[in-house]
């Protein structure tokens, strides 16, 4: 099943989709749309998961682009498909038919896009990516590439709520030492810390001075939702988890 952005799906040359887990070929705990390339689920499941995923959104699944991801602030702008799999948390191109892939299970998938200057991004913020900045240092490559904060249009997909983001002190600790401000994004219930991620991620884009910023408020830990969660599987005992794929493409 694919979400879209209400305010990205206004342009007819732009394809985008977050996915949750429905509708692949996946067994088991990675049932059924596991888009993992680096889970253990059967490679081939994932290769037809990933087709499946293509012909949805209507491309050629030849043309993905799926990093390495390593909860890094590294980026890279692509121009051509690698054979390899670059070890970034970013992707900026302004090349058509590059599908910007983002996985994730818990984690806040971030498409944007310059409809002006027809460069699209996207980026995988967990909170250490978050934490790093990187939407920061993409909006900042943009801005060199051409790109002026007010064209810019921002979707972060569904990542786990902070109802269901229990977090440690030094946790809190740390976002308290970069800012004071940060202490609006934790609450406190019955003596447990939660922390808000995608408000996190939406005020930092908004003090940048970007102001078309859509936030996809499903969340990835509530079983109802049907997305994958690291979080949910660690809580099963299970050993691994399956993978949820955002993607965005200019065509």
């Amino acid at each position: 099943q694919m979400i879209r952005s209400s305010k990205l799906i206004k342009y007819k040359n732009l394809k985008h989709g977050f996915f949750n887990k429905i509708g692949g070929v996946s067994k088991g705990i990675y049932r059924s749309l596991n888009c993992g390339i680096g889970s253990l689920d059967n490679k081939k499941n994932v290769l037809k998961n990933l087709n499946i995923v293509s012909k949805k959104i209507g491309f050629k699944n030849k043309n993905l682009i799926i990093l390495k991801q390593k909860h890094s602030d590294k980026f890279y702008i692509a121009r051509k498909i690698n054979k390899k799999r670059i070890s970034a948390d970013g992707v900026i191109t302004r090349n058509k038919n590059l599908a910007l892939c983002i996985l994730t299970a818990d984690c806040a998938p971030l498409l944007i896009y310059d409809p002006k200057k027809k460069i699209i991004a996207a980026a995988h913020l967990g909170w250490k990516g978050a934490y790093k900045k990187i939407a920061i240092k993409i909006f900042n490559k943009l801005l060199t590439l051409g790109s002026k904060k007010e064209n810019l249009i921002v979707a972060i997909g569904p990542c786990i709520s902070n109802k269901n983001y229990e977090v440690q002190k030094d946790f809190k600790r740390k976002f308290y030492n970069q800012s004071k401000e940060n202490s609006a994004f934790f609450k406190l219930k019955k003596n447990k810390i939660y922390f808000s991620l995608n408000e996190y991620i939406f005020n930092q884009i908004s003090n940048y001075g970007i102001k078309n910023i859509d936030i996809i408020r499903k969340d990835t830990f509530n079983k109802k939702n049907k997305f994958f969660s690291a979080r949910r599987s660690l809580k099963l005992k299970e050993n691994d988890y399956g993978r949820n794929i955002s993607i965005i493409m200019i065509k």
